[in-house]
């Protein structure tokens, strides 16, 4: 069975840092692009920065600067280092994969997968 796991969120002070992580576990060939979101309460899901499968990284306005994407194929894995964190960071943040294709006796594609979150908050 293929799955993600975030992890790395927890509390911490306004300034401060965070690395989330994105762990793809079980029977994988590839992974194409994989994508992180958040959602805050009572908001919608927001895009906050999209990691491509050669490690190109793309981010929302309001991390610019801030955060930065990057990862490990051969760990199946991709980061979110968070940085000067803010308040308005307070969020659950999930990672997606649009498209692994598996490995083993029954070849497949898995489209649109996505992580159960990992809950970030900044307050002093």
């Amino acid at each position: 069975q293929v799955q993600l796991v975030e992890s790395g969120g927890g509390l911490v002070q306004p300034g401060g840092s965070l690395r989330l992580s994105c762990a793809a576990s079980g029977s994988i060939s590839s992974i194409n692009t994989m994508t992180w979101y958040r959602q805050a309460p009572g908001k919608q899901r927001e895009l906050v920065a999209i990691i491509t499968s050669r490690g190109g990284t793309v981010y929302a306005d309001s991390v610019k600067g801030r955060f930065t994407g990057s990862r490990d194929n051969a760990k199946n894995t991709v980061y979110l280092q968070m940085n000067s964190l803010k308040p308005e960071d307070t969020a659950v943040y999930y990672c997606n994969a649009d498209r692994i294709l598996t490995s083993g006796p029954n070849i497949r594609w898995l489209n649109d997968l996505w992580g159960q979150g990992t809950q970030v908050t900044v307050s002093s």
